[in-house]
């Protein structure tokens, strides 16, 4: 079944293909004889009623520094496409939120991957408090008073954007931090919204435990350990990814919230676990495919095309 694709990404000129689980969909999607589009989502709009991007075709390779041959734009309807992947990075704002509305206008009839809507009720950082027996204590609030209280109950805490993403603004605060009242001025004018506070967990040194789920069932995981002297284990703020296996726990945590994501349309999903409790639940743009695979485990773009397919197909 040939099909043809188009990802809304950030430019695909720019990515780092070795980690890049766009580009590894993208692969893979050429290998199974699909015909791929590109475009980034300033150049979606709505138009009399129809959702139209100026794209370009794209033939992809896994060459680092020559991995994309980009044809000539053009004005497509994408209606009139098969399957759109919407891949585009947080920060999740107005812009992103706005995507979702739009690509909302043509799914299921094109599939939309992940379900635009579910995208747009499910910001990582607030879909994961469905979730509180299976979390750290949390609290997302602007509330200094809620704060200090959370923190003389907690102890050392970390502080975080709600609507965030790689790593930004993330700090860990002690119980008796100097710098603290600095800090939430830096975040109240620098933020409009709640920001997240959460009980910090010592155990975060041996790794944050990164899970894919594939239409709601745990397909692979990579451990992603922090550098030194450094709390987040993003790769892109340098973060080692290693192998790893899935714990009981873990297992049980994919199995409460498997069977939510595969309801509401959300086929790949990567999720956060820290010392056996979920931190996020990421439906936006997640990664850790390639990783999964170069440490011997599964090949996830195959599986994730196995399901959008078998989706189109009925």
């Amino acid at each position: 079944m040939a099909l043809t694709v188009a990802v809304q990404m950030d430019s695909i000129q720019h990515i780092r293909i070795a980690g890049d689980s766009t580009f590894a969909l993208l692969l893979e999607a050429q290998r199974r004889g699909h015909s791929l589009l590109h475009y980034t989502p300033d150049k979606l709009s709505l138009s009399g009623g129809a959702v139209v991007a100026a794209a370009e075709p794209i033939t992809v390779r896994d060459e680092e520094g020559n991995h994309v041959t980009m044809g000539e734009p053009s004005r497509v309807d994408l209606a009139g496409t098969d399957v759109v992947l919407m891949r585009q990075d947080p920060p999740f704002d107005l812009a992103y939120i706005t995507a979702t509305h739009l690509l909302e206008r043509i799914h299921p009839r094109t599939l939309v991957v992940n379900d635009p809507a579910n995208v747009r009720n499910a910001p990582e950082k607030i879909f994961v408090t469905r979730f509180p027996e299976l979390m750290p204590q949390t609290l997302i609030t602007r509330d200094r008073a809620e704060i200090e209280a959370f923190r003389h109950e907690h102890g050392e805490v970390v502080m975080k954007p709600l609507y965030g993403g790689g790593g930004a603004a993330v700090f860990k605060v002690s119980k008796e931090d100097p710098n603290f009242g600095s800090l939430f001025d830096l975040f109240s004018v620098t933020f409009r919204e709640p920001w997240v506070v959460q009980q910090y967990l010592p155990k975060v040194t041996e790794g944050d435990k990164r899970i894919i789920l594939v239409d709601g069932e745990a397909r692979g995981a990579v451990n992603r350990v922090p550098a030194p002297n450094d709390i987040r284990s993003n790769m892109v703020r340098g973060g080692a990814a290693t192998q790893t296996d899935l714990s009981p726990r873990e297992l049980e945590i994919c199995e409460t919230i498997g069977p939510h994501l595969k309801e509401m349309g959300l086929i790949f999903v990567g999720i956060d676990v820290i010392d056996g409790r979920l931190t996020e639940i990421n439906v936006t743009s997640p990664t850790g495919i390639r990783a999964i695979k170069k440490f011997g485990g599964p090949d996830l773009a195959v599986e994730i095309w196995d399901v959008i397919e078998a989706k189109v197909g009925r």
